[in-house]
């Protein structure tokens, strides 16, 4: 391959030349012009005027565990593929093993071929790290990090609403008790039953989580997350973003209330604008470090379609 072919690194494949827009599978930071910005509004419009009965709204909320349970029950561990860009997208998940170049992960959907920069080092920190993941699943976040990471000090926690999920990641073989512990928690409760103290964490990581919670309810989530953080802490976030292709391709009668929808199988997501993020986590104490948007156009080049993502990523850090 001629050195011009060579792909970018993830996170900065840039579209330049829309000639070239089948060139690769992903291409980042794509800017939408006004036209693509209203068609997307009217859309969401659109498939917000039918919303949920009284009687599905109470089984939709009083069910939720049930629904989760139901969705692992389908998907096992299949669904999801291992989150490796992290790494790019969060060094500071595993700080030890981000200066190496570029392994390439073509099985990862999530990946789409790019690469990411891992490295084994000798570096043994003297303080004991600790992680805790809200809304692990299956272990999509966790197993990678403890595959990756060789900080002998670094010790995962982990929950999920559904213990379905739970049980699936605690029979997989890359599961190790002397790294890592998960449990069931909902994390939408006032008063968390958790294997730490408050003030003990130092990153928590809540990916495509917080989407999945009732808006109410996600004020009391996030001053969990304060309350458990230590002092200088950090919170890692990354969820959808407002006219995501998600959102854009729900029909009427599947919308909860603005920007919430219950998909087929009953379970939930909400859609993001930065503001709405800033505003839940300053209001909380924390201060922001990142918060932006990636609007991503995802490319289908054998039947050439293109597909366009919005994320919203942000990390908030609690002050010393």
């Amino acid at each position: 391959m001629e050195e011009t072919d060579k792909r970018p690194q993830f996170g900065n494949r840039l579209l330049e030349n829309v000639d070239e827009v089948f060139k690769h599978n992903a291409w980042d930071n794509v800017q939408w012009d006004e036209e693509q910005e209203k068609a997307a509004q009217e859309k969401v419009e659109q498939n917000s005027l039918v919303t949920f009965s009284d009687d599905t709204l109470k089984d939709l909320e009083e069910n939720a565990d049930k629904h989760w349970d139901d969705f692992y029950d389908i998907h096992q561990n299949r669904f999801f593929k291992d989150r490796h860009w992290l790494f790019t997208e969060f060094p500071e998940l595993a700080p030890d093993n981000t200066s190496a170049p570029c392994r390439v992960y073509p099985n990862d959907s999530n990946v789409n071929d790019i690469g990411v920069q891992l490295q084994n080092t000798n570096i043994e920190p003297s303080v004991k790290r600790y992680i805790f993941e809200i809304g692990c699943g299956v272990g999509n976040t966790i197993f990678p990090i403890l595959q990756y990471s060789r900080d002998p000090n670094l010790f995962i926690y982990g929950c999920d609403f559904s213990s379905k999920a739970i049980e699936i990641m605690k029979d997989n073989e890359l599961y190790d008790t002397k790294r890592c512990e998960v449990f069931v928690l909902d994390a939408t409760t006032t008063d968390w039953n958790v294997p730490f103290e408050e003030n003990s964490i130092d990153i928590i990581v809540l990916i495509f989580v917080l989407s999945a919670i009732d808006p109410h309810k996600m004020n009391g989530v996030i001053c969990n997350i304060f309350k458990y953080l230590k002092p200088g802490g950090l919170v890692v976030f990354r969820d959808y973003g407002k006219y995501d292709l998600a959102q854009l391709r729900f029909k009427k009668g599947r919308c909860i209330s603005d920007n919430f929808y219950a998909r087929g199988d009953k379970t939930l997501v909400y859609f993001f604008t930065q503001e709405e993020i800033s505003n839940m986590f300053k209001s909380a104490g924390f201060l922001e470090e990142q918060n932006l948007i990636d609007r991503r156009l995802q490319v289908n080049r054998g039947k050439k379609l293109t597909m366009y993502r919005v994320w919203i990523q942000a990390k908030y850090r609690k002050p010393l």
